[in-house]
């Protein structure tokens, strides 16, 4: 009992000290931790997201930063790109990251009023919050197959009654421009050519461009669009406005013959050509004899 144990500790060691730290190997370089203990505004990020060997800093950034936030806090991509001087399109692209390697999910949910909400949730620790299916896969696991990109057919558009070559440029050159009204509506060659028959059908019922952009960029959800073409499409057909009056064609005008001179009488008188008035013109032979026959000549 009196043997005594010379390689235990005199006493506990800390391991929050430099000197002591294990990952500390020389003082002529490598990183140097200078740590003080946080007591309040803290949030506890686990080393696979800060370390996380295969995802983007902008989308391990991004993790970090939405794990911090209070619950009920906006993420969505216009009030990220807001926050960070990354554009939208990158900002996006590490939302997707995350959303792969299971730190965010997007639910789909009905809320008191009927309307269908997006939410989306954190994991801190993807694949032990119930969510076993968004967990990270494993180093040794094989990579997963590619799958084939099949275009899906986009809803029908209605078109005009009548074709008209000019209407359909107007419409090509009105959707090439949604771009500039949010940036999520960037449309391809085939799109557009899919679309413009249903906005010309829009301006042919004398709805005015302005009109048809404010019916296509108005009250679009927060999240991202995997199609905005077919949202567009169904728009399109389902915001059809009605087809315009009748309208009878409005009567030619009178037609107003300039002033002439009679060569006979000098008189002035309305005709397409100079010449005679009515008084001085022959009178045909039959309008003579009717004129010698009438009793109202005879005396």
């Amino acid at each position: 009992m009196d043997t005594e144990n010379r390689s235990a500790p005199l006493r506990a060691q800390s391991r929050v000290v430099a000197k002591n730290h294990p990952n500390r190997r020389s003082a002529a370089g490598g990183l140097i931790h200078d740590n003080t203990r946080h007591s309040t505004r803290f949030t506890v990020i686990g080393n696979h997201l800060a370390q996380h060997p295969r995802m983007s800093g902008l989308a391990i950034g991004l993790g970090v930063h939405i794990q911090s936030l209070p619950a009920g806090s906006r993420v969505d991509i216009r009030t990220l790109t807001a926050r960070f001087p990354e554009g939208a399109v990158r900002i996006a692209a590490a939302l997707r990251e995350l959303e792969a390697h299971g730190y965010l999910r997007r639910e789909r949910k009905r809320g008191s009023d009927g309307r269908i909400v997006t939410r989306t949730v954190s994991c801190n620790q993807p694949g032990l919050t119930g969510d076993t299916s968004s967990a990270p896969p494993s180093r040794k696991a094989s990579p997963p197959r590619k799958k084939k990109a099949v275009h899906r057919a986009l809803p029908p558009v209605p078109g005009p009654a009548r074709p008209s070559p000019a209407l359909v440029r107007q419409a090509t050159d009105l959707l090439a421009e949604l771009r500039r009204h949010d940036f999520r509506l960037l449309l391809s060659a085939r799109d557009t050519a899919h679309l413009a028959p249903g906005v010309a059908a829009w301006l042919e019922r004398e709805a005015t461009p302005s009109a048809v952009r404010h019916a296509l960029t108005t009250n679009l959800p927060d999240e991202p669009l995997c199609r905005p073409a077919a949202l567009l499409a169904h728009r399109l057909a389902a915001g059809l406005p009605a087809p315009p009056p009748f309208r009878a064609p409005a009567p030619p005008p009178a037609v107003r013959h300039p002033l002439q001179n009679c060569e006979g009488c000098d008189r002035a008188f309305r005709s397409p050509d100079p010449g005679l008035c009515s008084a001085c013109r022959p009178t045909p032979p039959q309008a003579a004899q009717r004129e010698r026959d009438d009793p109202r000549r005879r005396t």
